[in-house]
């Protein structure tokens, strides 16, 4: 897989790459030269006293030298910028395939992964990219024209490289299979101190309210424990492979020295050759080790590639049409659902089951009913952000996987139960909604969802600033702000899916009121846990274990839903709900 997403992201790069080969190669060359002048001026210039044939040949070598420094420095820099563009292009491809998922897809791998895998793992593979356009392609050059060039210089030495360097290799190589499961478990480890840290984070609140504070310690300590065992496993083996290759570079000099020195001594060999050879063998294995740092990085980046292409080969569960169909625009606003049946994967039975109704603008729909009982999932079927199992889902008149993405969502306003906000401005965040709204549509947006006062009053006005989440603002100051999102879009379907539940009576009320003129000619689905919230609704559903077992007006349902009945004495005196 690796290999995969290597020749996929790189295809662009070809002429970059391209540069880098020849600009390492003829530094290579320019390099494994230097010996064989150096052997030259020893050999001929100091045996003979002729100090112009040294000077000329140290002016050669410094030429060569710089040639290849300037090489080097420009093949570096054509591989940098290989493989940032590598590492781009990478992180964007896998933003838009996450951009695609369903609630399903996102579920399966989990924020935390995937976070890791856009950050921590294309990081990985990206550096494997940089070291492979630095070292990879300058080191089997550098090999095989080390041993060329050391057999050139004298053939009798030439088993010591027939032995080191298959040594060298095995030795390695053992090392290497070693570290390829410490680096596949690991990235897991990583993934789950992710996990437990997002969730630490978030729920921050949560924890100091229930004084957790020591037990959600210890669980960090522990997933941070397993990462550190792993990691700690995994540097042993590398730390062994430095002092290996050491070992063997070392001997190998040793026999270079002790018999090219017997052959010197018997005129077998000049002297000048003898250190051309030793800096050859040196060339040999210090390329070796460049290629050692690229084996290093590999199994782990082999498996941080594996992890990347899972996410880019997963295909969403909610698949764009292949022939989209062109929404009526005399239907706008037209929600039907026909006999629908949901179910999670791996679920024993159906979260929704044989589910239907028909609204048209200017109607309210309202659901209600129990926690679980499949409220927030209904709502999440019309937005297509999962598709049913079976029966349809229509807006407009045509169903859902029929309509392109773009139009689907233009017929819709979601409020969603968490009111999530993005950082930016307060402007910024209503512009979610439309784009290219004036600042009036704004304001007038605020004004139906209760917010104008509070946002009037702060300094910056619509500039305010807004954190991520919109932590610096009231939870019923976040829900006002996300309503009022949704009417500036002025959609054909409001959905809000348990969108006034952080606010109190009077605020609900009044946001309530001031939404009936503007939803007049748009179709209403409220998701609530509140009577008061739907009382005046056209349609209330009431669902139970994902069945609608009442349906009507709260009149209507008073007098002949039982479970109604029960939510609504629930939360209401006999007087009011008569």
């Amino acid at each position: 897989m690796l290999l995969r997403l290597l020749r996929t992201h790189l295809r662009p790069y070809r002429r970059w790459l391209a540069a880098v080969v020849v600009l390492q190669f003829i530094g290579v060359v320019a390099m494994l030269y230097l010996p064989s002048l150096n052997a030259d001026i020893i050999d001929f210039g100091v045996t003979r006293g002729d100090t112009g044939y040294i000077i000329r040949t140290g002016a050669l070598m410094l030429a060569v030298s710089l040639a290849q420094i300037a090489c080097s420095v420009g093949a570096v820099w054509f591989g940098a910028r290989t493989a940032m563009g590598f590492g781009r292009d990478v992180r964007a491809a896998l933003f838009h395939r996450v951009g695609t998922f369903s609630q399903r897809e996102v579920q399966h791998f989990g924020p935390p992964s995937l976070i890791t895998r856009g950050t921590n793992d294309v990081q990985q593979v990206q550096m494997l990219v940089l070291m492979a356009c630095t070292i990879a392609i300058s080191s089997p050059i550098m090999m095989i024209g080390g041993v060329i060039m050391a057999l050139r210089e004298d053939v009798g030495l030439g088993w010591i490289l027939a032995v080191v360097v298959p040594a060298l290799f095995l030795s390695v190589g053992l090392v290497v299979s070693r570290m390829v499961p410490s680096f596949r478990l690991m990235q897991a480890r990583i993934d789950e101190v992710n996990r437990v840290l997002r969730e630490q984070i978030t729920g921050i609140r949560v924890v100091r309210a229930f004084v957790r504070e020591p037990y959600e310690a210890e669980r960090f300590a522990g997933a941070n424990g397993d990462l550190t065992e792993v990691a700690v496993r995994a540097g042993r083996w590398m730390a062994t492979m430095f002092p290996l290759v050491m070992l063997v570079v070392n001997v190998s000099s040793v026999a270079v020295i002790w018999f090219g020195g017997h052959r010197v001594d018997n005129g077998q060999m000049q002297v000048g050759a003898l250190t051309a050879f030793l800096s050859y063998l040196m060339q040999i294995l210090m390329s070796v080790m460049m290629a050692t740092f690229m084996l290093m990085m590999v199994p782990r980046s082999a498996v941080c590639g594996d992890r990347i292409v899972e996410v880019l080969d997963t295909e969403t569960s909610v698949v764009p049409p292949a022939d989209p169909v062109v929404p009526d625009p005399a239907r706008r606003g037209w929600l039907d659902l026909d006999e629908v049946v949901f179910s999670y994967p791996g679920a024993e039975s159906p979260v929704l089951n044989e589910v239907g109704f028909g609204a048209r603008p200017g109607q309210t729909v309202a659901v209600i009913g129990s926690t679980g009982a499949g409220k927030s999932t209904l709502v999440n079927l019309v937005p297509r952000l999962f598709d049913v199992t079976s029966g349809t889902v229509s807006v407009a008149g045509v169903d859902v996987r029929r309509l392109a993405a773009d139009d689907l969502w233009a017929q819709i306003g979601l409020v969603p139960q968490r009111a999530w906000l993005f950082s930016g401005t307060v402007a910024s965040n209503l512009r979610h909604g439309k784009p290219d709204a004036t600042d009036d549509e704004l304001w007038a947006a605020l004004e139906v969802a209760q917010a104008r006062d509070f946002v009037e009053a702060l300094p910056e006005g619509l500039d305010a600033p807004v954190s991520q989440g919109g932590t610096n603002f009231s939870g019923g100051q976040r829900q006002r702000l996300a309503i009022a999102r949704a009417v500036v879009r002025r959609p054909g379907i409001y959905l809000f899916d348990d969108s006034f539940s952080a606010l109190d009576l009077a605020t609900d009320a009044r946001v309530r009121a001031a939404l009936r003129p503007v939803t007049t000619d748009a179709t209403v689905l409220i998701v609530a846990q509140r009577v008061s919230t739907i009382i005046d609704a056209d349609l209330i559903l009431v669902l139970e274990d994902g069945r609608v077992v009442g349906r009507g007006t709260h009149d209507e349902l008073l007098a002949s839903c039982g479970t109604y009945q029960e939510i609504v004495t629930s939360q209401l005196s006999s007087e009011d709900a008569a």
